[in-house]
């Protein structure tokens, strides 16, 4: 089955006052239909940089510099501007962060998404509207005919993030990108918008990639992980594969950090240090000054991919077979905590 996206050696950097930042390193992907992949990572490791290279969303100061972006079947690494209109919402779609600076203030919720249709679709006004209320409908506003003509300051927090949801599926595409769609919203109601998530791709066969920081929403919604390190990806492979078998110093450090391990009256395990300036990569694998595992090779070389299993791969000198055999720390706290 052939990916309905698909990701080759794909770098993006950015030209600034400092110099050269390298966002997006060398990352190779795929998702498939009705997939649901995670992608996790401290701030700044690239996530979302990632996807709106995708969707070229990026600033003038971007620029992919090398890799292949493939879209169901088709290249678009070099689309211009006009060809990704006609792309976006039609084929890919994504949901921002901050439902308040995606929706406008002053037109309405049902005007907003009857005009996303119409560019889209061959709808007449007439039908634009039945489609928008249908919209507004499946993703669980109550009395659509009586907020379609409200503006966006009249709706919840967790009710704005629905509209914005209505918006990016009213034209059924293809991939939808969520970055950090639930981060705002209490817990309760991120819970709902996940499961309105879900609901939706197990009806209309979506593929989803995620973006987050929270692991337990990653554990509760995600088919599989991608985790990013200073703009590459450094293990990928199914939820069970990360969360129980990870291989990564630095995915056996942010799985130690989940507040289910820590013990009662003791600080939080955090990993220490700081993510580097891209401005200047370090040589070798960019987590090594903050990985207590670190070989001699780790600053030297840059490790690549190793195959565990023909789902999940893992960037880390460990995994060579002349490493020492090491038990992952997240193994140990587990043991100890059950």
């Amino acid at each position: 089955m052939q990916p309905v996206l698909q990701l080759e050696n794909l770098s993006v950097s950015f030209d600034t006052p400092n110099g050269e930042v390298e966002a997006v390193r060398d990352v190779s992907l795929s998702l498939n239909k009705g997939e649901i992949l995670a992608v996790v990572g401290e701030s700044g490791c690239g996530k979302t940089v990632l996807c709106q290279s995708i969707m070229k969303l990026l600033p003038k100061t971007a620029k992919i510099k090398q890799g292949r972006i493939i879209v169901d079947g088709n290249d678009i690494t070099d689309n211009k501007e006009k060809q990704m209109r006609s792309l976006r919402g039609s084929v890919l779609s994504m949901v921002f962060q901050d439902p308040m600076t995606t929706l406008n203030p002053t037109i309405p919720i049902g005007k907003q998404i009857t005009e996303s249709i119409l560019k889209h679709n061959k709808f007449n006004r007439e039908q634009a509207k039945k489609r928008a209320l249908e919209m507004l409908d499946s993703v669980g506003i109550d009395n659509p005919n009586q907020r379609y003509s409200l503006q966006p300051h009249f709706f919840s927090g967790g009710m704005r993030q629905r509209c914005i949801l209505a918006i990016a599926l009213a034209s059924n595409p293809k991939v939808l990108f969520a970055d950090e769609a639930t981060t705002a919203l209490d817990v309760t109601v991120q819970a709902k918008i996940l499961d309105l998530l879900l609901d939706i791709r197990n009806k209309t066969g979506i593929s989803i990639v995620f973006i987050t920081h929270d692991l337990g929403v990653v554990a509760r919604i995600a088919d599989r992980v991608a985790v990013m390190y200073a703009g590459k990806i450094v293990e990928i492979g199914t939820a069970e594969e990360i969360f129980y078998d990870p291989r990564h110093p630095y995915v056996w450090g942010l799985m130690s950090a989940l507040p289910s391990l820590a013990r009662e009256g003791e600080n939080l395990n955090s990993i220490p240090g700081t993510p580097p300036v891209m401005v200047d990569p370090p040589k070798g694998d960019a987590f090594a000054v903050r990985n207590e595992f670190a070989l001699a090779i780790d600053y030297e070389e840059m490790p690549p991919m190793f195959q565990i299993s023909p789902t999940h791969s893992a960037a880390t000198w460990l995994l060579d077979e002349r490493a020492p055999r090491i038990t992952p720390p997240i193994l140990l706290q587990r043991r100890t905590v059950s």
